[in-house]
């Protein structure tokens, strides 16, 4: 059982009822701005909020974890729904909740084949870029309601029609909405320890609303069928399909992001440690009971999370709890919420938008790290204006790319060519006086730390920075994992050696290190008595080699008599 389920705990029954009690009221003005918000309506919101929430709870990997429709899955799921409905208008949204459905089923795999602990092994350059980018977008999105319009075209649309929007705003609308933001930013820390500002504005705003627009033409959510949801069989075209498998991909993906990101605040909260991969398990069930039923993607919500964990919730009956409070809005409780103005929940969402963006990295990523800014800022334009997999993408391989040009910068200054007994490295007394007898016609090639593929360039630089030499030592005895490039560098470097007459050994290669050196071929290079344990081993053999009256080399080895070893005269 322990296995399967989440832990629950029944000995803070009190600590988890309140926690999911309090986290229910934070989450319902939030699920009905981003169902509203997503074209998918109000309802869809409820139903992710509960379904993704209950399931999550039940088989996911941090106890005291919320998880719930949040900001980054609604903007994905906006465009989804809105690609959709415009190439199938009448099976559109089923297509859409398909696509959630797929989400699910990736993130079930992704914790089946336990790739939990590399989902978030990303730059925090792009990942608060893409988190911005999606604060950004969901503020552009809310623009049009915001100001009485109903949202056109996505974000491109909504920057076109914002001309229209200034020049044509609904006052009444506009004024709700202001009201709301208002209270959203400015409501007192002192009464948000009390009661969730996001209640207090839905309240505040709609009450406002009835009392002094009562005879304006007002949008509002509306009746919001009561009782249980019809199940949404999952659609496909096969003009649609592959579009529907990425944008599954994608969402998947985010959620996972999003989920293990927020679970790692839960555990500095709580002092515990969750399970990755059953976290994301836990979370593709819920996706796919909420495509089922008609719901919005979810993911772990950090405010949610973070507001259970304050009021007392420490397990999942929290999360089990709280859903279970959304469920009997939904079923007994639902033509409460028909008054409320679409304006109060684009500010709402507006507000999510704001918080979403990484302020505190904004402010200072360029005193960082001008390169990182950059990233950040490549990321944040390519997340609003192209696409989000494509900004996660060029952002994780640029950063990646100039991680491993700094990596190999600092290990390229680990190879050392030697050829006194100079300071360069640690050497015995026996190692430096037999180095000195070489009169500098030994190279030691001194290697140490991983040898990644760009300490190649550092072999070959520090190889042909030296050039009258008669013995190559190479010693790899500090060097932990030998890559496949550097490998090639190295067999590279023992060749040209060899074509020129010169004497070869290798120091130090054991284990791993060796056996990849034999997979190359590159041990077979060399007579068995060249690959040497210790560097006094390959002193000695490289100063008997030498002439110390004439500094001709005996025993010459080329490529044509490798097999044979003639002893110096």
């Amino acid at each position: 059982m322990k296995s399967i389920f989440n832990h629950i705990d029944f000995k803070n029954i009190r600590g988890d009822a309140f926690g999911g009690v309090t986290a229910a009221i934070v989450s319902l003005p939030m699920a009905l701005a981003f169902g509203v918000s997503s074209g998918a309506g109000p309802v869809a919101g409820l139903y992710g909020a509960v379904c993704v929430g209950f399931f999550a709870s039940l088989f996911g990997g941090t106890p005291a974890l919320m998880s719930e429709p949040t900001g980054p899955m609604t903007v994905v799921m906006t465009a989804i729904v809105t690609s959709m409905i415009a190439k199938n208008p009448e099976n559109g949204l089923a297509m859409a909740f398909t696509v959630v459905m797929l989400a699910g089923l990736f993130q079930i795999i992704f914790g089946v084949f336990r790739l939990g602990k590399y989902i978030t092994l990303m730059p925090y350059t792009v990942i608060s870029g893409f988190m911005s980018g999606i604060g950004l977008i969901m503020i552009v999105l809310q623009l049009g309601p915001f100001l009485g319009h109903p949202s056109k075209g996505g974000v491109l649309g909504t920057l076109r029609n914002l001309p229209m929007f200034l020049s044509n705003i609904d006052v009444p609308e506009a004024i709700l909405a202001a009201l709301t933001l208002g209270i959203l930013f400015f409501m007192p820390s002192k009464f948000k320890r009390i009661v969730p500002p996001q209640l207090v504005a839905l309240i505040v705003g709609t009450v406002f609303a009835l009392v002094f627009f009562k005879n304006a033409d007002i949008r509002t959510i509306g009746v919001i069928p009561m009782g249980l949801p019809q199940l949404n069989m999952p659609v496909f075209t096969v003009t649609a399909f592959r579009e529907m498998l990425i944008d599954g991909i994608v969402l998947g993906m985010l959620g996972c992001i999003d989920s293990l990101l927020t679970s790692v605040i839960a555990d500095s909260l709580t002092r515990t440690h969750h399970n990755s991969d059953k976290e994301l398990i836990g979370q593709g069930i819920g996706n796919i009971v909420s495509g089922l039923c008609g719901g919005l993607p979810g993911a772990g919500a950090t405010m949610g999370t973070v507001v259970n964990i304050q009021a007392g919730g420490r397990s999942a009956l929290s999360g089990l709890t709280r859903s279970a409070i959304l469920l009997v809005v939904i079923l007994w409780a639902a033509r409460l919420t028909e008054n409320i103005p679409m304006a109060v929940l684009a500010a709402i969402a507006l507000k999510v938008g704001v918080d979403i963006i990484d302020w505190a990295f904004l402010k200072r990523a360029h005193r960082v790290s001008v390169k990182a800014a950059l990233i950040m800022y490549a990321v944040i334009a390519l997340t609003v204006f192209v696409d989000l997999i494509v900004a996660v993408g060029v952002g994780v391989f640029i950063a990646n790319i100039l991680t491993i040009q700094r990596m190999s910068d600092i290990h390229g200054q680990d190879v050392k060519a030697i050829t006194d007994a100079d300071d360069e490295i640690l050497m015995t007394d026996e190692e430096k006086r037999l180095l000195q007898q070489g009169n500098g016609r030994i190279l030691l090639f001194y290697i140490s730390g991983p040898m990644i593929f760009g300490v190649s360039k550092a072999i070959a630089r520090e190889q042909s920075a030296v050039e009258n030499f008669e013995v190559l030592i190479l010693d790899l005895s500090e060097v932990p994992m030998l890559g496949v490039t550097s490998s090639l560098a190295i067999e590279n470097a023992i060749k040209d050696a060899l074509d020129k007459g010169r004497h070869v050994f290798i120091v130090g290669a054991a284990g791993q290190i060796k056996r990849r050196l034999e997979r190359f071929g590159i041990v077979q290079l060399l007579p068995p008595h060249h690959i040497t344990a210790t560097r006094v081993e390959a002193l000695e053999q490289a100063v008997g080699l030498i002439s110390a009256d004439s500094g001709d080399i005996k025993d010459v080895l080329t490529p044509n008599n490798l097999g044979t070893t003639m002893q110096p005269s």
